[in-house]
């Protein structure tokens, strides 16, 4: 790493430690006891993980996806099977609930010879497959009734640590430590040598393939790191709801919200989907479900596509950034 550089990580370092005591410490301790405000937090941040996963693959794997809702929901599938029918942990669940979505995602790699709208709608067609399997396969999924009496996730003591340790902040801690670690895979990704391979995938795919670069391989390992993280977003949300049915685990909200989510905070950076998952779906529910209780949706659809014209990159790259040296021309990737 070159001297400005390094002297930019440094600098960043006392903000991504301020970041992790609001997270783990100022959250719990001012919000914890508020069981609405948390259960909101919750859901913006599995939203967040599947944004991630859907802008990993856009980013480093350069291929839009209408279909993470195939992924979320076999992960929740699994996880909910195994921790009910085979009395798993619900940590082992939720892993081998990533590890389902993992499989699901080999049966779409035919498609991925399939480029731009061809390839989203067929990730979109799968989406639909496993909807229908898991409403007809009624002996394993319980079908249009779903599976309920899903394990919780396991609570620690009241009170620990000094904080109100109910159901919601337990889930919210989970759910954070979940997307901090895929957000350090992301990163790690990234600044790996199949990074550097993905990113000029981007320029010219085929000049890539001249130098070696077996571009399917890496596409299709990008399928599955991605899908591997919706996978266990989904299984997280089927152990915080303590119930599943195919509608709510395919249901398309899985797709259009992470999409929205990444766009806005700007989804060729790390964590800009996650702070575009929390800033759209709060403002979502606290502002503008207030103000238009029905249709209020289209404030946020407005809201996007402000955005899209103002500032196409979303959200972060608008806030100040601790780095002082400006990055090499054509970098568009952002931490």
């Amino acid at each position: 790493m070159s001297g400005p550089l390094a002297l930019a990580a440094v600098r960043g370092w006392p903000l991504r430690i301020a970041l992790l005591a609001v997270g783990y410490g100022a959250v719990p301790l001012l919000l914890g006891a508020n069981q609405y405000i948390m259960s909101l937090i919750v859901a913006a941040l599995v939203i967040g993980c599947v944004a991630l996963s859907w802008a990993l693959l856009g980013n480093l794997g350069g291929m839009v996806s209408f279909g993470h809702s195939a992924f979320f929901g076999v992960g929740a599938y699994v996880s909910a099977i195994v921790t009910v029918k085979a009395g798993l942990p619900v940590a082992a669940g939720m892993a081998l609930g990533g590890a389902g979505a993992v499989a699901a995602s080999l049966a779409m790699l035919p498609v991925l010879r399939l480029r731009g709208p061809y390839f989203a709608l067929a990730i979109l067609a799968y989406a639909h497959i496993f909807r229908i399997v898991a409403t007809e396969w009624t002996s394993v999924t319980g079908g249009s009734g779903g599976i309920g009496n899903i394990p919780l996730l396991p609570a620690p003591p009241p009170n620990s640590f000094g904080i109100a340790m109910g159901g919601k902040t337990v889930a919210y801690l989970v759910i954070l430590t979940i997307v901090l670690l895929f957000a350090l895979a992301y990163r790690a990704i990234r600044t790996s040598h199949y990074g550097l391979a993905l990113r000029a995938m981007h320029g010219s795919e085929d000049a890539t393939r001249v130098v070696g670069v077996n571009s399917t391989l890496l596409k299709g390992l990008m399928l599955m790191v991605s899908a591997f993280m919706a996978g266990v977003a989904g299984a997280f949300n089927a152990h915080y709801l303590n119930f599943l049915e195919p509608d709510y685990a395919f249901n398309g909200v899985w797709v259009t919200l992470p999409i929205v989510a990444a766009i806005f905070g700007g989804y060729r950076t790390i964590t800009g989907p996650v702070i575009g998952a929390l800033v759209v779906y709060l403002l979502d529910q606290l502002v503008f479900k207030a103000l238009i209780p029905t249709g209020h949706q289209l404030v946020l659809g407005g809201l996007l596509v402000a955005m899209i014209i103002f500032s196409p990159t979303g959200l972060l790259p608008l806030l100040p950034s601790p780095r002082k040296p400006a990055s090499k021309p054509g970098r568009n990737d952002h931490a």
